[in-house]
């Protein structure tokens, strides 16, 4: 029997004490700016969230993180009084460690109650947490390989990979088909870049896709909508 290999996990700097920065692909993992107002512009409302929200509204993400987006989605979830569970599931190849993942969520107070209720269950081999109100699951590894394969369809997509410029792979005309593969009926996208490339990648997946006002400093943003025409 081969030995396990160790998953790998994310290599971090910080700025100003509070703000992890990829040393693996130079970008901080949310806006130096506010980076929980940038998750509620770009991917809640961004999906029309919190007014689709059902139960079993699934949620999918390429690009963890911190879990700050998990964590916006759950409070917005509790706040709009959803009845049932919303499902989340996120694709993550480099996992912050949970002192990482606590030391970032530590930034945002208005999130401390959800991030308290989570707390207890991260782990370094983190797949799943369940709560009366959420089914999360982490995918492991790169999602050009582990997407495909997935059983789910998503009825919104948070894309939240570091910046096309530094980790094109998570961008791909490829991934984003499998991401309109694995999008239900009526679903959506949204992600903070307007990356022409971008654009036309979740265009060719079936998607219509609009430009429109980003996040603080970031003139564009990208949102779309399963055609199913």
């Amino acid at each position: 029997m081969q030995d396990q290999q160790p998953q790998p996990h994310a290599q971090l700097a910080w700025r100003e004490d509070a703000i992890p920065v990829s040393t693996q692909f130079d970008d901080p993992y949310f806006s130096l700016e506010n980076g929980l107002a940038e998750t509620g512009h770009v991917f809640l409302a961004g999906n029309g969230l919190p007014e689709r929200f059902r139960d079993g509204f699934h949620v999918a993400e390429l690009g963890f993180g911190t879990g700050l987006n998990l964590l916006a989605a759950l409070k917005l979830w509790r706040a709009s009084g959803a009845a049932g569970k919303l499902h989340f599931t996120t694709f993550e190849a480099f996992p912050m460690r949970p002192a990482e993942m606590l030391r970032a969520q530590a930034a945002f107070p208005e999130i401390a109650e959800v991030a308290a209720d989570l707390a207890p269950h991260w782990s370094d081999d983190l797949c799943r947490i369940s709560l009366p109100d959420l089914e999360f699951e982490m995918v492991h590894g790169d999602a050009r390989e582990t997407l495909p394969k997935w059983q789910g369809a998503a009825d919104a997509w948070f894309l939240d990979g570091f910046s096309p410029a530094k980790n094109p792979e998570l961008w791909s005309p490829e991934l984003m088909a499998a991401v309109g593969d694995h999008t239900a009926a009526n679903g959506t996208a949204a992600t903070y870049t307007a990356a022409g490339f971008v654009r036309r990648g979740l265009a060719d997946a079936g998607f219509i896709v609009e430009r429109v006002p980003g996040y603080g400093r970031k003139r564009h943003m990208t949102v779309a909508r399963k055609d199913t025409a």
